[in-house]
């Protein structure tokens, strides 16, 4: 098993930036993709952006691609969410996810974090 651990979420004005961490614990040596999602009210989950955990490499809902950055901390097991010029577009309930499958990009989601509010006022 594998725990998720997020924090950072927060009220923001518009064109702020906020930055989220996500820790994994327990068997972590599983992972191969870590990444976020995000709900807004009505909506349905969307993804946000990942990582492979080995390499590094990163991908992004193009909704959020030239803002959003993340990043890893290999030895802390932690992943992080960058946010950059924020809009209120952004406002969601923010999941960070991990995956055991090795593939390119994540795919099926075997763990969830219990989620972070992000909200942007204009």
């Amino acid at each position: 098993q594998v725990q998720l651990v997020e924090s950072g979420g927060g009220t923001v004005q518009a064109g702020d930036s906020l930055r989220l961490s996500c820790a994994a614990s327990g068997r972590t040596f599983s992972i191969y993709h870590m990444g976020w999602f995000r709900q807004a009210p009505g909506k349905e989950r969307e993804f946000v952006g990942g990582i492979h955990w080995g390499r590094g490499n990163t991908y992004y809902a193009d909704s959020v691609k030239g803002r959003f950055a993340i990043s890893r901390d290999y030895a802390l097991t932690t992943a992080y969410l960058q946010m950059n010029r924020v809009k209120p577009e952004d406002t969601a309930v923010y999941y960070c996810a991990a995956s055991k499958t090795s593939a390119d990009v994540l795919g099926a989601v075997d763990y969830w974090g219990q989620g972070t509010q992000v909200t942007v006022s204009s």
